[in-house]
């Protein structure tokens, strides 16, 4: 039986503040089909912290964070904005660039 295709990897999310992350955690866990009790277990946080993140409300620390994004299969970026990959990701709309 021949394998099914991969699916298409989620866009890009340029994060300029605490409040786009919120949404795209949120909507990562939503397609993962998982409720927000089994993500936070999942995570090894608690449902009001996770809660908290998806909502942009209060503060997070950076380990928890990390350990969310890693759960749901998502990953923290860096590098300088000048970079083509990090411009890409700014510009929605735009395809990606070449890995």
């Amino acid at each position: 039986m021949m394998p099914s295709p991969p699916a298409t990897p989620p866009e890009l999310l340029h994060v300029t503040g605490a409040g786009a992350l919120g949404p795209a955690i949120r909507a990562r866990r939503r397609a993962q089909s998982l409720r927000i009790d089994d993500a936070a277990s999942l995570s090894g946080v608690s449902v009001d912290l996770l809660s908290r993140l998806e909502n942009g409300k209060g503060s997070v620390r950076l380990d928890k964070l990390l350990a969310v994004l890693d759960s749901l299969g998502l990953a923290l970026v860096l590098g300088p904005k000048d970079h083509p990959k990090m411009q890409a990701a700014s510009r929605p709309g735009t395809e990606r660039p070449e890995e």
